[in-house]
């Protein structure tokens, strides 16, 4: 059995080396591939089946997840290509609105070409280099040549996502076109945004146009064991309950709150990515089925394969994330899937006697193994530790609802007339 005090440094750099597999429920189904190291420290030796309960996708080796490229491969069956208006339909209807001051740009066609310098250009963006690759897609570097500005942009094949089955009744193109419908709808300080979707009817290719976050994880560099320190993991916890309560209000579940799809920008601001395991919710009912998160993220009630809340789950995920940040370690981690889901039902939490009293106080919030009791995002939101250097997490205001409260203003003074 491993070290409960392993830390995330020393395990990545054990696993770097090492052919890595994945996990769907407690069978390995994904391909080895080679895993980037993300922080900084000192191999050490490690079974290799614990690394599959670190990634919910693969890496590859001169790339990584940026911006939630599922570097998964499964095979399957031709399916039809799923039309982005009926998902993004059907996402409207459980949210009421689109929350964007500038509508995300739909592009149809696509010229592909080279810059006076030779290098690839598509349409206005001139290749820099690549990000990462998987089989999903490719995620590469480019520069505006009308902005100036640098974007992320994630280039798929289309006819590929139809053939890869993920579920009995979705393709791989169902996950995507999931994921662009959300990133449509939304855009908020600490959420990576969708600038432009490129899809030409007449070309195999599509592409997304992201926001690039010219920063880091938020626990890379985090020096030696032991995480980030309180300060910086507070902004940082700050950053990423104020996008969670702004998705939840919005009807979306993220599905994988962890460190490496939370990046921060040069300024140190914390932007949540990856939105391709989200799923939405109708109502205020945000009972889910499907949890396709990271292992050593999942929330108890999750490793029990039944229905669970999602907004309960991802904010567990917080608590692993926060437990990552403040001691470099992760609160549940067995030798095998099986053994860490295991933890994760029954162990005890167990945190440094000389611990900070507040910020047990919110790991063991967070991290109640019961959601019925667990801390909400409003409660973390004016918890004591949280708001120590800077008060409670302001409210913010999205242009849906300020729309949704000018109708209400109206119906009601016709109402009156």
């Amino acid at each position: 059995m491993l070290d409960k005090g392993i830390t995330l440094s020393s395990f990545r750099a054990s696993m770097h080396n090492l052919d890595m597999g994945c996990c769907g429920c407690l069978s390995f189904l994904r391909k080895p591939r080679k895993s980037p190291k993300r922080l900084n420290a000192s191999s050490r030796g490690s079974h290799l089946d614990v690394d599959l309960l670190l990634k919910d996708h693969l890496d590859d080796a001169d790339g990584g997840t940026y911006y939630g490229e599922r570097n998964e491969t499964r095979a399957g069956t031709c399916a039809s290509h799923t039309s982005s208006e009926r998902v993004a339909r059907q996402f409207r209807g459980y949210t009421g609105a689109i929350c964007r001051e500038t509508p995300v740009k739909e592009t149809h066609h696509v010229n592909r070409s080279e810059d006076e310098h030779g290098n690839k250009m598509i349409n206005e963006y001139v290749r820099q280099h690549k990000i990462g690759a998987g089989s999903y897609a490719k995620v590469v570097l480019y520069r505006s040549s009308k902005d100036g500005k640098n974007y992320a942009i994630k280039a798929f094949h289309k006819s590929h996502l139809s053939k890869l089955r993920v579920a009995p009744s979705e393709t791989a193109m169902s996950d995507v076109l999931r994921e662009v419908s959300i990133m449509k709808m939304l855009e908020h300080p600490n959420i990576v945004n969708l600038i432009e979707i490129i899809d030409d009817p007449n070309t195999d290719r599509f592409y997304m146009v992201l926001e690039y976050v010219e920063g880091k994880w938020v626990c890379e560099d985090s020096g030696p064991p032991g995480g980030l320190g309180e300060s910086t993991a507070r902004r940082y916890l700050r950053d990423i309950v104020a996008g969670l309560i702004y998705l939840h209000a919005h009807n979306v579940i993220h599905g994988d709150i962890k460190p490496d799809n939370l990046l921060v920008t040069n300024t140190g601001k914390v932007k949540i990515g990856d939105f391709s395991v989200s799923q939405v919710f109708e109502d205020e009912n945000d009972e889910l089925r499907r949890s396709p998160g990271t292992p050593v993220f999942t929330a108890p009630e999750c490793c029990l394969g039944l229905t669970y809340h999602g907004k309960a789950a991802d904010t567990w995920a917080v608590g692993v994330t926060l437990h990552c940040m403040v001691l470099g370690c992760y609160p549940f981690l067995g030798e095998t899937l099986q053994d860490t889901y295991d933890k994760i039902v029954n162990f005890p939490l167990t945190m440094p006697q000389d611990m900070d009293q507040d910020l047990k106080d919110l790991l063991e919030r967070l991290l109640c193994k019961d959601p019925r009791l667990r801390i909400t995002l409003k409660e973390i939101a004016e918890h004591p530790w949280v708001v120590r250097e800077d008060g409670p997490i302001p409210g913010y205001t999205c242009r849906c609802k300020r729309m949704c409260a000018v109708a209400k203003c109206v119906s009601t003074a016709e109402d009156s007339t």
